[in-house]
């Protein structure tokens, strides 16, 4: 690790550089141990750099946004944690599109769109995560999703900075090729519609008044837990099955929304792995259906 965190401090100023950070600090599920290292990454040429002083020094790295789909166990993460700083979120229109870094969170994109007269990415104004998590997990809501919008995006890949069309990038239902193969989205460009502004945020409104209405918000989570099972709904399925309102320690079933899994203020990772544990056993009992997390599970017990 020392040789490390040298290599780091080639490249960065001292600040940059965290070690033994608690993770709780930077997932919004406000659990988690500590990163043996922390890197606050203020731009693509660092990422690259970072990721290829842990490759040499033998240590494993993730890169990360807000982590708004992700749970990291209480004995933490060994090794490196790229996380995306204010440097990596920049927004910029040219015509009718639209590009962003990997550090900005979607919210702003879709605050910025609808600000320059472009429609499109409404569904994401409400959706907490950032550019470059965001579409490596093609996120979407209310019928829209990222993919239906991409024209292309940077991408770091197996150590190479390549331009991925949205054809190249695989996108799927919260899958794409830089989530299955360890790559990094640094950028992204995404091919709006003219509309007016205020039609545009009348709509951004209308889908936010629904999510404060249907999602706990009000309790740290990591948005929905599970996976859309196909021909299914998983919050419904977690309702029916009686879920709703189930209790590990600290975590619990939302009651307002049973697809999600909620911190009420005191729970640990194993609390919320736990009763994860158990909505997917109760619900293949009953219906005979496997539940998939969709949350991002990292780290060590």
């Amino acid at each position: 690790m020392k040789t490390l965190i040298e290599a780091l401090h080639g490249i960065a100023l001292p600040h940059q550089i965290l070690e033994h950070e608690p993770m709780s600090r930077h997932t919004t599920f406000r659990v988690g141990g500590p990163a043996d290292v922390m890197f606050l990454s203020d731009s693509p040429e660092q990422v690259a750099a970072a990721l290829a002083a842990a490759k040499d020094a033998g240590v494993p790295a993730w890169v990360i946004g807000n982590g708004s789909n992700l749970l990291v166990r209480d004995g933490g993460l060994r090794g490196l944690v790229i996380a995306l700083g204010e440097g990596m979120a920049a927004i910029a229109r040219v015509e009718d599109t639209v590009t962003a870094w990997a550090g900005a969170s979607l919210a702003r994109v879709a605050a910025y769109a609808q600000a320059s007269g472009l429609s499109g990415l409404e569904f994401a104004s409400g959706i907490p995560g950032t550019l470059g998590g965001g579409c490596a997990m093609n996120a979407g809501a209310y019928g829209g999703q990222l993919s239906d919008v991409l024209v292309d995006a940077r991408v770091l890949l197996d150590g190479a900075e390549r331009t991925l069309t949205r054809d190249e990038l695989q996108m799927g239902y919260r899958t794409s090729l830089p989530l299955r193969e360890g790559g990094v989205v640094l950028s992204a460009r995404f091919a709006l519609t003219p509309d007016d502004p205020e039609a545009i945020a009348a709509r951004m409104r209308e889908l936010n008044a629904r999510r404060r209405e249907k999602q706990p918000l009000n309790y740290p989570s990591a948005g929905s837990t599970f996976k859309r099972p196909e021909g299914y709904f998983a919050g419904a399925l977690i309702e029916q099955a009686g879920l709703k309102g189930r209790r590990v320690g600290g975590a619990q079933v939302s009651e307002k929304h049973a697809g999600f899994i909620v911190n009420t203020g005191d729970a640990t990772a194993a609390d919320i792995l736990a009763l994860i544990g158990t909505v997917q056993r109760e619900v293949e009992a009953r219906f005979g259906v496997r539940l998939e997390t969709e949350v991002r599970i990292l780290g060590e017990d």
